[in-house]
């Protein structure tokens, strides 16, 4: 090429590695082994050695192309920090039922904050329906739950549940549950789908801020018919409001927490454009069906998770969706950064709250707030009962 077009090319690739490495200098550090040397740069902020000296040595047509899609984002755009595929998980201890666990599987606790566990379920077929006059077909028998919020989601199917508080419901979806746990629940689930039917959904487990761990527990279903949809579209694209706040519209779900909850669904090559909550600093999206593509140019598929850098004040995102639609939630919130002490069914606020939760539990006094009859007896309850649903003709 003639020198001057040389020079400007030097020009142009000196000009991509200074804003690539600004970039990542005001980025959160990269993780590496222990073992790789790292040093400081000026006020305080630190780059992992490698990734720099990579692009420092990188041919300058790859810096260009980094450089000029970091200067090419919106400056309130999101960086995507991650895509990760959901784990199989068992978190029953029973092998024959497996979910795929997004939370913490693939995002671990202090980044999911405020949330604390995603694990989807199915799609599968049913093995037959129970109604709520019955102790029989719980696929989740009896268990405890303390310090914690909890959403029961179905996109496919009917959920089942019975609790401590004297509650006993069949909801259709979609459709969910909602549950402020408090001091304490002990609950049961499942059995709700007519055999052979498809049943599809997700148990979500949410941080509860540890001056509300001692409140008594709240309850809530919704069906479809209360869902609160947002039309995004014409083509038909929609979103489901679980809680929170979108556009103009709210979620029934209450939690002891500040989050927005979405059930996106798009249609085919449908772009969705997003902006978190500006009181919220923490956004991830859950993709189970379909796939897309993530602010331009980061792909995501079935059953993967990404998470959102929020820092700077950036608040947009878009989610455009492939050739057969997708459909994913939204986990946007406000970080608790609160330290919790988490185990099993348990979450608590330092040691001392668990050892008491367990010695509750192990003497029968948990849950201390119930109602006065033996709530795993159906015939027990006094109260009128709801029929299994059956299977359309």
């Amino acid at each position: 090429r003639p020198p001057s077009a040389c020079a400007l090319s030097r020009t142009k690739a000196e000009t991509a590695r200074y804003r690539a490495l600004r970039y990542l200098s005001s980025s959160q550090s990269i993780s590496l082994p222990a073992e790789k040397p790292r040093f400081m740069l000026t006020r305080g902020l630190r780059l992992s050695f490698w990734p720099a000296l990579c692009l420092l040595t990188a041919p300058a047509r790859v810096v260009t192309a980094l450089a000029a899609r970091t200067c090419s984002m919106a400056p309130d755009e999101m960086p995507v920090r991650y895509v990760r595929s959901a784990q199989r998980a068992t978190p029953t201890g029973d092998p024959n039922f497996v979910v795929q666990q997004s939370m913490p599987g693939a995002v671990p606790e202090n980044e999911s904050d405020p949330f604390l566990m995603c694990d989807e379920f199915g799609p599968k077929t049913s093995r037959g329906a129970h109604g709520t006059d019955s102790d029989s077909g719980f696929e989740v028998a009896w268990h405890p739950h303390h310090g914690m919020d909890i959403l029961s989601y179905f996109v496919a199917g009917n959920g089942r549940h019975a609790d401590s508080l004297g509650n006993r419901e069949i909801f259709r979806s979609p459709g969910f549950q909602w549950l402020s746990v408090g001091s304490g629940i002990e609950h049961a689930e499942g059995g709700g789908t007519p055999e052979g039917e498809l049943e599809h959904g997700f148990q979500i487990w949410l941080r509860m801020p540890t001056a509300k761990m001692r409140d008594a527990p709240r309850y809530g279903t919704v069906e479809p018919e209360k869902q609160v949809v947002v039309p995004l579209d014409a083509a038909g694209s929609v979103a489901r409001v679980i809680a929170g706040p979108f556009r103009d519209a709210a979620g029934p779900a209450e939690f002891a927490v500040a989050v927005q909850m979405l059930d996106v669904e798009l249609k085919p090559n449908v772009e969705f454009a997003y902006e978190r909550p500006e009181h919220m600093d923490n956004v991830m999206f859950y993709n189970f069906a379909g796939s897309g593509v993530l602010n331009g140019d980061e792909a995501i598929g079935k059953q993967q998770i990404c998470r959102f850098d929020t820092s700077g004040g950036r608040r947009k995102a878009t989610f455009a969706a492939g050739d057969e639609g997708a459909r994913f939630l939204v986990f946007t919130g406000k970080m608790t950064r609160e330290p919790v002490v988490w185990h099993g069914p348990f979450v608590c606020a330092d040691r001392e709250m668990l050892m008491d939760v367990f010695r509750q539990h192990q003497t029968g006094a948990f849950p201390p707030v119930r109602v006065p009859y033996n709530y795993k007896d159906a015939r027990a309850r006094g109260a009128q009962v709801t029929p299994p649903p059956r299977k359309p003709l």
